[in-house]
């Protein structure tokens, strides 16, 4: 659809670009890792329990630090905030490239995860506030969504890549040219904005409760799928996380400038639409993770083959995103497009429930994956928009940053769930008799079947609990106004 491209809109627009090519880094970096770890182990001559932590080493902090980040892009400007994490997100990023040892890359990661963070926590805020226009408010969200979904997608592709042709070292070195000019550029062409400042009374006690409760939640998360959920450490780390982030909502209802205003979570759309995120990333977790399980020990594809066979799904997730999305949101409003792309993604997990042990890339994968790509491309910036639209323009800073806790939370737990559903369908099936392929394929059929459950869940609670928010509901709290979807 023709965009102007004068004056403000222009200037709109390149706020946009820049934006989303800064998230399409962060979401690139978390998929790329994943097929260099072989690499990465033969060279650093690290243990398997080790190689575990280049991904969880980003995974906490990433996870833990993105609603307090959220909160400081509200306080200091969410232009300082986001280039400040894009900086060190950059700078981690040529540390991790350079790592000579296990410690040094670990602790590197651990850096690059505080950096996405920060710099990701205000990316959809600003981005949902660029305009004041509803259709050009759902055409950037949805160019979010693509960059999201489809730095996904692309990041194994990628990874593969640059692995095979260079080395290891180049999925993080490629991220410093692309930070430095972000920043270079960002800082003459992103709007400045006054952030509430830090000022007496700010909720520092809230601050450390909700930090520290969320990094000790997500490394429970991702340690428990290797000690077991029965493991003692899992049995104590987990519930001490709970009573922090518990006593992180107790504050709020007390302080006089709370972290995380509850008045937010009244907002019946902002809830739900982080519920149905929620469980549509724990399901989505296992086409991105068990899909290239399937292609790579069953059909046998090579990491670059894999990486090839997401690049389909990457193409209809920018189509649908970037063009189909916005006019069918506006025509017939963002709730019907959810539910819509939902039942999609539904159905294709039950495509995928019938892969077969000698089952063909055209037939067993690709139409599933094309229809997971539409419903992908419908969905997400459905949800978003709707979650968005319910907050102002001063509170969009935590509730991105809240949107990008359940994403993360979502694909951590997802991810855990399923893995654990394999491990146990596994052994039942290797104590039954079968072997090989036999085995992976019954195993990934019930993570398949898992993850349509999750995404159906989300297709009832938005069913039942999403709906456009009322334009005197927007006004009152200062938002635009969501496309009505009724």
């Amino acid at each position: 659809m023709p965009l102007s491209v004068t004056g403000k809109s222009a200037s709109s627009w390149l706020t946009v670009v820049l934006l989303c090519i800064g998230q399409m880094m962060i979401v690139l970096d978390q998929n790329i890792v994943n097929v260099a770890l072989p690499a990465v182990q033969r060279d650093l001559g690290l243990s398997s329990e080790n190689l575990v932590w280049v991904v969880n080493a980003y995974v906490i902090p990433f996870g833990g630090l993105l609603l307090l980040a959220g909160r400081l892009g509200d306080l200091l400007g969410r232009k300082t905030v986001f280039l400040t994490g894009i900086a060190l997100f950059s700078a981690s990023s040529v540390l991790c490239g350079a790592a000579a040892s296990e410690t040094w890359l670990i602790a590197a990661r651990f850096l690059q995860g505080i950096g996405g963070a920060v710099a990701s926590a205000c990316i959809l805020g600003m981005v949902a506030t660029v305009f004041g226009d509803r259709r050009e408010q759902a055409q950037a969200i949805a160019a979010y969504s693509f960059a999201s979904a489809g730095g996904g997608a692309i990041g194994p592709l990628l990874g593969g890549v640059l692995t095979d042709l260079l080395s290891w070292h180049w999925i993080f070195f490629i991220n410093a040219p692309i930070g430095a000019a972000l920043v270079l550029v960002g800082m003459r062409a992103l709007p400045g904005e006054r952030g509430e400042g830090m000022g007496e009374g700010t909720d520092f006690l809230g601050a450390v409760l909700v930090t520290s409760g969320m990094l000790l939640f997500v490394y429970t998360i991702v340690d428990a799928e290797r000690v077991g959920w029965g493991a003692a450490r899992t049995l104590l780390l987990g519930p001490v996380s709970l009573a922090l982030l518990i006593g992180f909502f107790v504050r709020q209802a007390t302080a006089a400038r709370p972290l995380l205003p509850l008045s937010l979570l009244r907002s019946r759309s902002l809830a739900a639409a982080n519920i149905v995120q929620f469980l549509m990333i724990a399901g989505m977790f296992g086409l991105l993770f068990f899909g290239t399980l399937y292609l790579q020990r069953v059909l046998r594809y090579d990491s670059l083959r894999a990486g090839m066979g997401f690049v389909p799904i990457a193409v209809v997730i920018a189509a649908v995103s970037l063009g189909l999305s916005t006019r069918l949101v506006t025509r017939y409003g963002p709730r019907a497009m959810l539910l819509l792309g939902l039942a999609l993604i539904v159905g294709a997990f039950v495509m995928l429930s019938f892969a077969r042990v000698d089952g063909v890339y055209l037939v067993d994968f690709l139409p599933a994956g094309l229809v997971m790509g539409l419903g992908f491309g419908l969905a997400a910036p459905a949800v978003m928009g709707l979650g968005m639209t319910a907050v102002a323009p001063a509170e969009s800073g935590i509730a991105s940053g809240l949107f990008n806790t359940t994403q993360q939370i979502g694909g951590a737990i997802g991810l855990t769930v399923l893995s654990a559903l394999v491990g146990a369908r596994t052994d039942s099936l290797a104590a039954s008799g079968k072997t090989g392929a036999d085995v992976l394929v019954g195993a990934y059929h019930v993570a398949f079947v898992a993850a349509a459950g999750f995404t159906l869940a989300a297709l009832i609670i938005g069913t039942v609990l999403l709906k456009a928010t009322p334009p005197e509901e927007a006004s009152r709290r200062g938002a635009v106004p969501a496309v009505q979807a009724d």
